[in-house]
């Protein structure tokens, strides 16, 4: 065929469009109406066209992405065990999650390391054991999430003191690859906004790179928590990867960037905790079609149950259904190409790196927190969001709306599901992680 199916069609502009809305909305003013200002400050239209298309190539991966199961490491044989029976259930990465040192012989018996992707955190920094543990499994396959400035901001100390962390930190990066991780989930569910969550990432990558040298890039990872916001979540990932690419041109070097995701706990809740698992669908499907490179995928009960085997089974399976039977098993480029999507991506890369810029101006990252800038900002955002769950402006089905009078919890909470106020010394103020629906999940238990 020479002709196009719809070339008989006489092509419609967007001002066409816009004047047939005009009408439709019989006197009402369009501005007023249809457009939406988000709490990061972008507008977002009714209507995208061909002429919003930004074309800014993005770096994605170049496979699809893994499907990751963490487990905490209580035992080593347990967790090797689950660890192995995860594998062979659909996982092809693991996450271990370590408060002390462990027999990493015991732990890893059985595992192809060459294979699985492996990821380690760790609650301890110790740069004799990372390197020996490095050097056991001998492949650029494995992640460290040693984040010794995350750590900083998230309990207000160093592991033990700044120049002592910066030694053990210089002494892993000499030998051992992909230890430098940025740990942005810590501001996603302590309430900041996406411009923010980008910006700091990049800066709080900057301190690595300023530290160590542009050589430090390709040694960076990252962790991002994705939130229920869809497309702005699909483009905040995008987004990274543009500002990362700009950030490393500054420094003359190249480096893709690596990003494990896992769901945000910021609104979770406790009743009716089924549509945790819905809200955990739509956010892991952000972060596919983000791009991203691994996710892990949190349990419908993880805030108010110990670990178990059909939660975390029905996590995993949540990602092998997107997989396999969604058919997202290669969909990091899907993005590609729409209007929308391309759109905010534009705009949250360019009010990302204005605040990075006003960061850099004020001193760099770490020492605007110290002074307690960021803990601010972040505070003010999180304040917002509350008072729009508060006011039942944003929504949590089953908890502020449409709940279930019947669905009691006070008998089924094996952990604690609340902020735990530590009673120590700290040399800045933390910044603290908190779920949207806690003041209101307590009013409920209290009345049972």
């Amino acid at each position: 065929m020479s002709n196009y199916l719809f070339d008989e069609f006489q092509g419609v502009t967007p001002a066409e469009w816009k004047q047939k809305i005009q009408v439709d909305l019989k006197g009402a003013d369009y501005n007023d109406t249809l457009l939406w200002k988000t709490e990061e400050g972008i507008t977002v239209k009714p209507f995208y066209t061909k002429e919003d298309r930004t074309n800014i190539k993005v770096n994605t991966p170049c496979k699809g992405f893994a499907i990751c199961q963490s487990i905490n490491i209580e035992n080593e044989e347990e967790a090797n065990a689950f660890a192995i029976d995860s594998i062979q259930r659909g996982a092809n990465a693991v996450l271990f999650n370590a408060k002390k040192e462990f027999d990493y012989n015991i732990l890893l018996k059985g595992i192809d390391t060459q294979k699985t992707l492996l990821y380690f955190t760790f609650n301890f920094l110790s740069s004799e054991f990372v390197n020996k543990l490095a050097n056991f499994i001998n492949s650029e396959s494995c992640y460290f999430n040693i984040d010794i400035i995350g750590n900083l901001a998230s309990s207000g100390n160093w592991y033990s003191n700044l120049k002592n962390d910066h030694t053990q930190l210089e002494e892993i990066a000499k030998t051992t690859p992909n230890a430098l991780c940025v740990n942005t989930s810590i501001y996603q569910n302590a309430g900041a906004t996406i411009i923010q969550q980008l910006a700091y990432a990049l800066a709080q990558a900057n301190e690595y790179l300023n530290h160590f040298g542009s050589s430090a890039a390709k040694n960076i990872h990252f962790n991002f928590s994705v939130g229920s916001n869809y497309f702005f979540e699909i483009a905040k990932l995008r987004a990274f990867r543009i500002l990362w690419k700009a950030l490393l041109k500054e420094y003359n070097t190249e480096a893709t960037a690596h990003i494990f995701t896992q769901p945000s706990l910021r609104n979770k809740t406790i009743y009716d905790y089924n549509v945790n698992m819905l809200r955990t669908t739509s956010e892991c499907m952000s972060a596919i079609l983000g791009g991203t490179n691994t996710i892990a995928n949190s349990s419908y009960d993880k805030v108010f149950h110990q670990p178990n085997e059909f939660g975390e089974r029905i996590s995993r399976n949540q990602l092998l259904i997107l997989q396999q039977e969604s058919e997202l098993a290669e969909a990091q480029n899907i993005a590609e190409g729409a209007y929308y999507i391309e759109t905010i991506t534009q705009q949250l890369t360019q009010k990302a790196l204005e605040v990075f810029k006003l960061i850099e101006n004020g001193g760099g990252f770490l020492k605007q927190l110290k002074e307690g800038v960021i803990q601010r900002k972040i505070k003010e955002s999180a304040a917002k969001e509350q008072q729009l769950f508060d006011s039942g402006e944003l929504v949590l089905l089953g908890t502020n709306k449409i709940q279930n009078e019947n669905d009691k919890m006070k008998n089924d909470l094996e952990v604690s599901p609340f902020l735990k106020i530590r009673n120590e010394k700290t040399l800045i103020q933390p910044i603290i992680q908190k779920r949207l629906a806690e003041k209101l999940e307590q009013e409920r238990l209290g009345n049972e």
